[in-house]
């Protein structure tokens, strides 16, 4: 088969970044052209990706003008636009009235993006379409309440509780000290507290309290999908975490995740992305609340998650969905959800074994490993042959977890 004529754009610099671009790697064998803010050890050294630091890149301003540059310089090139943030997707389908006719956006309309980041909206688009998640309440932007307001008795759920903004892309623009991903919080004083801090940083957008569901990090599931150019849902790609990231800003990103088949998750979500019309990749975290069998979403991302590798892993690579709809235009019909058996993982091995509290799922890795089903993010042999850099680079990022993991995760 002859390689499309294809440039994947990748606005990101993280592991997202890093992930997208070795699934082009491997599906076409081309080498991605990476824009951000700054470099990460994600990125640095590779020779799949050529990275282009642009400081001020998450203004509309100038990545208009480093976009409309680089069309300018690639015109022959098919060029597929790839955010790896909230804040990236969101920009990259805002500019699609300029930069449609040049690259390939493979995004929702402004209106929907801004609907679904907030995951105050969500929730409600959750009750429209019959899923579930955990109790909520909603705190509106600027609310200065008495601790008597947080008691579980108002609350109507027990402590601890979890608290986050609804607003990721609005909360990280407004950074303080001691800033945290998510919050738990163990009593109504600390969650005022966490409340009054937040909203003093500037942030101005609701804040959500939340029914903290019981279970570790393998509790949680994530979903990925494909919804094509017609907004239909041709790919699924279910993932039981095994570990999670555990730094304050980390908490929630996944270390560690086997797939899994379950059409009685992944049914319900199909519906709902075909109702609402949704187009691209969507990404669910999933948790299973023992209390009543039931799952539970958190969040909705418009965009392939962070983990995404996982889903390259069990042989549905990302880069292929996307090229064959928009490129090659030779989508198979119907819906693929993945039953493909696979570990995928981001940290050192033995950190999944000692810190994953899960003796069915830690014995299920141990076998895919030793049936040499087990892919790490890292360890890209094309990629580190032969380059003493990216090696290094590499080693090193490994090797910084095994402190991360001692000092905030318990054994």
């Amino acid at each position: 088969m002859t390689t499309p004529n294809i440039i994947p754009v990748i606005i990101g610099a993280d592991l997202n970044c890093y992930h997208v671009a070795r699934a082009f790697h491997e599906e076409y064998g081309v080498i991605s052209e990476a824009f951000g803010r700054y470099e990460t050890s994600a990125t640095l050294g590779s020779k799949i990706i050529h990275f282009h630091c642009v400081p001020e890149l998450d203004t509309d301003e100038v990545f208009l003008s480093e976009m409309n540059a680089f069309a300018a310089a690639h015109p022959d090139e098919k060029k597929i636009l790839i955010g790896c943030t909230d804040d990236y997707a969101n920009l990259i389908a805002r500019s699609r009235p300029v930069l449609g006719d040049r690259f390939i956006i493979p995004y929702n309309t402004p209106e929907m993006m801004d609907d679904f980041q907030s995951k105050e909206r969500f929730y409600r688009y959750c009750d429209k379409h019959g899923i579930a998640y955990p109790k909520t309440v909603i705190v509106p932007l600027g609310t200065d309440t008495a601790e008597t307001a947080y008691t579980e008795e108002a609350l109507g759920f027990a402590y601890p509780i979890i608290v986050k903004p609804s607003n990721s892309v609005i909360y990280w623009k407004h950074p303080f000290d001691g800033m945290h991903k998510v919050y738990v919080s163990e009593s109504p004083a600390r969650t005022k507290e966490i409340i009054d801090t937040i909203f003093a940083s500037g942030y101005d957008d609701s804040i959500v309290l939340q029914d903290m569901v019981p279970g570790n990090d393998s509790g949680m599931y994530v979903l990925t999908a494909y919804c094509s150019k017609d907004a239909k849902v041709k790919m699924m790609t279910l993932g039981h975490v095994l570990l999670e990231e555990h730094t304050p800003k980390g908490r929630g990103n996944h270390a560690a995740i086997i797939t899994e088949y379950n059409p009685a998750l992944t049914e319900p979500i199909k519906a709902f992305l075909e109702d609402i019309g949704y187009v691209g990749y969507a990404n669910f975290d999933i948790k299973f609340d023992p209390r009543d069998g039931s799952y539970r979403a958190f969040e909705v991302n418009l965009r392939q998650g962070r983990s995404n590798f996982y889903v390259t892993a069990a042989g549905e690579n990302l880069a292929r969905y996307i090229v064959r709809d928009y490129v090659t235009d030779d989508l198979p019909d119907g819906c693929h959800v993945c039953e493909n058996e696979v570990l995928w993982y981001s940290i050192p091995r033995s950190i999944i074994f000692k810190y994953t509290h899960n003796d069915a799922l830690t014995d299920k890795a141990r076998a895919l490993v030793k049936a040499k089903k087990a892919f790490s993010s890292v360890w890209y042999r094309p990629d580190i042959a032969f380059n003493p850099r990216r090696l290094f680079y590499a080693a090193a990022s490994q090797y910084r977890h095994f402190e991360k993991y001692r000092t905030y995760c318990r054994e």
